[in-house]
């Protein structure tokens, strides 16, 4: 792979993660960060600082050179994004905006989900923001001929994340044979994705030029049900029996309000994905990390890292309310 790439953020866990997958396959990577990254960077890639929203920094930025792909990390609004089409139209040969698959209506009208799968979300910010900033970009593409790509991710992880809204605290409340609770009744489906395996999923549609115009799930990984996730967490930190209490949405939301949006707007339904366009721009990709190894991945990162291993009380309280009281 011998290709220029520019991310525009990148520093957090995927774009790390595909930055890394990058370099290994041979590319010019360079990564633009407002503030010093708080991951390592990788050696070999080239580091500037600067604000990617602001429109004379990008025409500086752009002044003289071109890439084969740059890569929008940052972009989540419109207004974000909207100096860009004149900015990079003819300083690289492929635009790609990560979204998300959050941007799906909820309940999805039909499974398994496709990228033409109907995208709707009035109320979940995060969600309607990215889908107004991909109606955007596609606007430029049709209109002006923008070389755009956009990625849609879905819940990706790696070993410093655990990948439940309770975070730590669960674990340390399983150790302790206290209660966990889980939204629904724990049978809904949902896929996650280790961010090495997103990475190598994603770098061979930089530089792809069946890839413009097209918007790609970036999924795959293991589909399990919210208990399943749970379980699997507590067998990696050696817990044999969890009590796992199930609760609805509606009710944890009274307790833990910060919750309520993305319970009732995303984490509630099932989310099954097609990959067949995934499979088809990069046929070589499959999935390498299951999360029975990522579950222990994390387990074992925490407990080297004391530091991350906050509990929070005020949530452990709120479970017991929600225990005690059904």
């Amino acid at each position: 792979m011998s290709t220029r790439i520019l991310f525009l953020g990148g520093a957090g866990m995927i774009g790390s993660a595909a930055a890394r997958e990058a370099v290994a396959q041979g590319a010019e990577v360079t990564i633009v960060t407002r503030s010093e990254p708080r991951r390592p960077v990788t050696d070999g890639i080239t580091q500037l600082r600067g604000d990617v929203r602001d429109a004379a920094f990008v025409a500086s930025l752009v002044e003289g050179r071109r890439w084969d792909a740059v890569v929008n990390w940052v972009g989540f609004t419109p207004s974000d994004v909207e100096g860009h089409v004149d900015a990079f139209r003819d300083a690289t040969a492929q635009y790609v905006f990560i979204s998300t698959c959050s941007v799906f209506a909820r309940p999805v009208p039909s499974l398994p989900i496709t990228e033409s799968s109907p995208r709707k979300q009035p109320v979940f910010g995060y969600a309607r923001d990215k889908v107004a900033t991909e109606v955007f970009l596609e606007e430029a593409y049709r209109s002006d001929d923008f070389p755009l790509t956009i990625v849609r991710p879905f819940h990706t992880y790696d070993s410093t994340t655990i990948p439940i809204l309770s975070g730590w605290t669960a674990i340390e409340r399983m150790r302790a044979g206290q209660g966990v609770v889980v939204h629904g009744d724990g049978t809904s489906l949902w896929s996650l994705m280790h961010s090495s395996d997103f990475a190598r999923a994603f770098v061979p549609l930089l530089g792809n030029q069946h890839a413009i115009g097209e918007s790609v799930n970036v999924v795959s990984g293991d589909i399990l049900t919210w208990d399943q996730i749970h379980l699997t967490l507590a067998a990696a930190a050696g817990v044999r029996s969890p009590r796992l209490v199930h609760r609805s949405s509606e009710s944890i939301a009274v307790e833990v309000p910060g919750w309520g949006e993305v319970l009732e707007h995303d984490f509630r339904h099932t989310m099954l994905f097609d990959t067949s366009k995934l499979r088809r721009l990069v046929p070589d990709f499959a999935p390498r990390v299951s999360f029975s190894q990522g579950a222990r991945d994390i387990i074992e990162h925490y407990e080297t890292h004391p530091d991350a291993r906050g509990v929070d009380e005020t949530l452990s309280a709120a479970f017991d309310r929600l225990i005690e009281h059904p």
